[in-house]
């Protein structure tokens, strides 16, 4: 007879089991422990995703992965990040421009993203999947509407498939900055009705897909991830699973400081010295108040808001802006923090002149020090 467990041997010295009972029992392998999802709300979960990065330009970019200069992203990347003090990674995707003309994704490149995806579970990190631009299909008009939603359905419904045994540590999000292409006005109710029925469709092509997939933890956005038009215009889709539902919104404030390549405006902040260096608002009141109203409306009534990208350009050509762009992320991680928000940079890759990258993504060599360092000084 095979070597029996205490437990088999107790329940044979009992007579709670025969001898063959016993050889067979010791013979058979022990079953796999099936994965749990751990039935957290969002607003709990949030509380576990710490700080986190973008890995931009890779897999949303137009063309394949290294279109856009960008080298394959590696394990040897992720686990760079997780040392350097991020525990969430945002994995922008773009899923039309790798599909059939019936919207079929592609089976390589639907393996190379559960490789990534693998890949930054493996390093400890959490990861938030999303349908990024691609090319800007999802046009958010009435004449668009019906179309965008069959596609979102469709792509959503094939991700979900593929995805469905994964626990809370994966999660989706719908859509990525829908605006209509060139209006960075006030949206129009036909613009607004769209994008919160692109939000529904999300949800509930996800609900209905098999696995964890009910459970899972879904991020929607307000119209152009703005923090004023979510505000103003943002409605929480109807599901069927409470307290699953994160509302994502994105800042650059002031433009003119963080993302404007023509702009003058080097300066930020209370810090500042020439007024002709620094734009007329956006300072730490206007963050502060920013993420107070989002506090107030949302994480207040347990719904946890994602900062799912902020940064301001690296600009060599204005000497001395590099304090000032450390001190503006600084203040935007920690007043993020302070009001409950979950705040993920956004990393294009390049490190240079206009670009916000952090790291080396060949070698997972820390770039730019200083900018890492205002992020994660005060999660060590």
């Amino acid at each position: 007879m095979p070597t029996l467990s205490p437990l088999l041997a107790a329940l044979l010295a009992i007579g709670l089991l025969t001898p063959g009972h016993a050889a067979h029992a010791a013979a058979e392998p022990p079953a796999a422990v099936a994965p749990a999802f751990r039935p957290l709300t969002s607003l709990q979960f949030s509380r576990e995703m710490g700080l986190g990065w973008n890995l931009g330009n890779s897999l949303e970019a137009i063309g394949g992965e290294t279109a856009w200069g960008n080298p394959p992203a590696s394990p040897m990347l992720f686990r760079a990040i997780r040392a350097a003090g991020f525990t969430t990674l945002r994995l922008p995707v773009a899923w039309a421009i790798h599909a059939d003309g019936q919207d079929r994704i592609d089976a390589a490149w639907m393996s190379r993203v559960a490789q990534v995806v693998a890949d930054a579970r493996a390093a400890g990190l959490t990861v938030v999947l999303n349908m990024h631009w691609d090319g800007g299909w999802m046009q958010p008009t009435a004449a668009r509407q019906a179309t965008v939603n069959r596609r979102l359905a469709t792509f959503w419904r094939q991700i979900a498939e593929r995805f469905k045994d994964e626990d809370e540590h994966l999660l989706f999000a719908g859509t990525n900055e829908v605006m209509v292409e060139g209006d960075w006005g006030p949206p129009k109710p036909e613009n607004v009705a769209a994008q919160n029925s692109f939000n529904q469709t999300f949800v509930d092509t996800v609900r209905a897909s098999g696995g964890f997939n009910r459970q899972r933890h879904l991020v929607v956005q307000g119209f152009n991830t703005d923090v004023g038009h979510t505000l103003a215009h943002f409605v929480l889709p109807q599901d069927p699973t409470p307290s699953r539902l994160m509302v994502e919104v994105h800042y650059y404030d002031p433009y003119e400081f963080t993302l404007d390549e023509k702009s003058k405006v080097w300066q930020w902040g209370a810090g500042a010295t020439d007024p002709q260096a620094k734009a007329a608002w956006g300072d730490e009141p206007h963050v502060d108040a920013q993420f107070a109203k989002l506090q107030a409306r949302f994480i207040a009534q347990g719904v946890p808001v994602l900062l799912g990208e902020y940064a301001a350009l690296r600009r060599d050509r204005l000497p001395g802006q590099a304090p000032y762009r450390a001190q503006w992320t600084r203040y935007v991680t920690r007043s993020a923090q302070a009001h409950g928000l979950v705040p993920v940079y956004w990393d294009s890759g390049a490190t240079g002149e206009n670009a916000s990258g952090l790291f080396d993504r060949a070698s997972g060599r820390v770039a730019v020090p200083e900018v890492l360092e205002a992020i994660t000084r005060r999660a060590r």
